[in-house]
């Protein structure tokens, strides 16, 4: 019985530490998004997650596009098995306050092992019941001025 009880308790803490830090949730996005795991990255998002990308085309006007989280798990899912992509994130920012998270992340993708362009995400998230989910996803985009 003690073990039961001492198991209890280690896997209630273990899940509580997982579910404090917005940072783990922005690695197990990731994890997901490498894998091309739509189930797990539907999990980790509120239903109604916005995505949005700002990026600056060739003359140097700003492109601004946005999409609903389910259009994304779409694309994800329609990647060719024979694609190989990688976003290196080169940090974690993390700003929380409340039940209110910011993570931003500079990263580098690569596409079939090339350098495509680099930017940064922001995640807003909600911890709902101990529980973080992401609620909006920002990146910029370019192909200057980046970390390979």
């Amino acid at each position: 019985m003690k073990k039961l009880i001492l198991l209890s308790f280690l896997l209630l803490n273990f899940s509580a530490v997982a579910q404090s830090n917005p940072e783990d949730l922005v690695k197990e996005f990731f994890k997901a998004f490498h894998a091309q795991d739509t189930v797990a990255l539907k999990k980790l998002a509120q239903f109604g997650t916005q995505m949005e990308t700002a990026a600056l085309d060739e003359s140097g006007k700003v492109q601004f596009s946005s999409m609903e989280y389910d259009e994304f798990l779409e694309r994800i899912a329609s990647i060719p098995a024979e694609a190989e992509f990688e976003e290196v994130l080169h940090e974690y920012r993390v700003e929380k306050n409340g039940v209110l998270a910011t993570v931003t992340t500079p990263y580098s993708f690569y596409f079939n092992g090339n350098f495509s362009h680099c930017g940064v995400n922001s995640f807003q998230m909600v911890n709902f019941n101990d529980t973080w989910k992401i609620t909006y996803v920002i990146d910029t985009r370019t192909k200057t001025d980046c970390k390979e």
